[in-house]
């Protein structure tokens, strides 16, 4: 089908010392409810719609699920359902830390740190026996230190909960703690902060997360965590780069809905142990960061334009 990516996925469940025991190949679930498919439906006449079909709806994205998705059971349980029915491999992301983005254009989470461990439970226990890619809490390690001593403690203690929760609940998911971008701390602090949320017990870490990081850039600081990791711990982890803005790079330091970024490398699988082992369409072009509409609303304009590379 023209635009589907159909992704090989060759991955395994992580041990103390990084050993892998492969599975069944399967592929990367294109989402029929993405924001850009739904808006692809609902302006069947929009001299878009093609384009916006075929380079971005068709494409292999996540869905993230926060405090809008209603009873989380059910949200994340319908979901992988979906892409189990078709052999599929779905990609999610879990975002509802309390005190989510320091309090700026994704502001928001969960109520109590409580109230966030029976929400990441019930999300787990959904995915139960499916296989799945879970982006755990963007930006959380890398804002830690917008929050109080004693916030901080309880974020790492939550983090650290959530992994817990995957690992025993959820065996087939592949779980990565993010990690933020090459620019936002330097390798050692990342890797210090990847411990101390339980990434001994993750698949591995997420970068470049909702950014404009080049490949190269992602990679040597992939590479640069792992080396910190295994100088800390004794073992290095698999990681995955988000590459849904990052084809034109940054544009300076500027984050919210810069103009001139594009649509990078379609969501693919890395076999073989090459690392990133996926590039992966985690922020959903054509959403909006917050400068150029609400915070995840998929704005056409924008979309045209990260496809294009205006």
């Amino acid at each position: 089908m023209p635009g589907k990516l159909l992704a090989l996925l060759l991955l395994a469940l992580p041990g103390a010392a990084g050993a892998v025991t492969p599975l069944a190949p399967t592929s990367l679930y294109v989402d029929p409810q993405s924001t850009a498919a739904i808006w692809v439906n609902q302006h069947p006449d929009d001299p878009r719609v093609d384009l916006i079909r075929s380079k971005l709806a068709e494409q292999a994205q996540a869905r993230w699920f926060g405090n809008w998705s209603g009873e989380i059971g059910k949200a994340v349980g319908d979901y992988v359902d979906a892409a189990a029915a078709l052999k599929q491999t779905p990609i999610l992301v879990a975002y509802n830390i309390p005190g989510r983005d320091c309090g700026q254009y994704s502001a928001g989470g969960a109520n109590s740190l409580s109230g966030y461990q029976q929400w990441i439970a019930s999300f787990a226990a959904a995915v139960g026996q499916h296989k799945a890619v879970v982006i755990l809490e963007p930006d959380a390690l890398g804002q830690l230190t917008c929050l109080s001593a004693a916030g901080q403690q309880g974020r790492l203690e939550t983090l650290r909960y959530a992994v817990a929760q995957f690992h025993q609940a959820a065996p087939q998911a592949y779980v990565y703690l993010d990690a933020g971008n090459s620019a936002w701390m330097p390798a050692e602090v990342a890797a210090s902060r990847l411990v101390q949320a339980g990434i001994a017990d993750a698949r591995g870490f997420a970068l470049n997360v909702s950014n404009y990081k080049t490949d190269a850039s992602s990679k040597a600081y992939g590479d640069a965590v792992n080396a910190a990791l295994q100088k800390q711990q004794g073992y290095t982890r698999a990681y995955v780069v988000d590459t849904s803005r990052n084809g034109n790079g940054p544009l300076g330091a500027a984050w919210c809905d810069p103009p001139g970024r594009k649509t990078g490398v379609p969501s693919v699988v890395h076999l073989g142990g090459v690392q990133p082992e996926m590039q992966l369409w985690i922020k959903a072009p054509g959403n909006a960061d917050g400068c150029r509409g609400k915070a995840g609303i998929f704005i056409p304009e924008l979309a045209t334009q990260l496809i294009e590379g205006k």
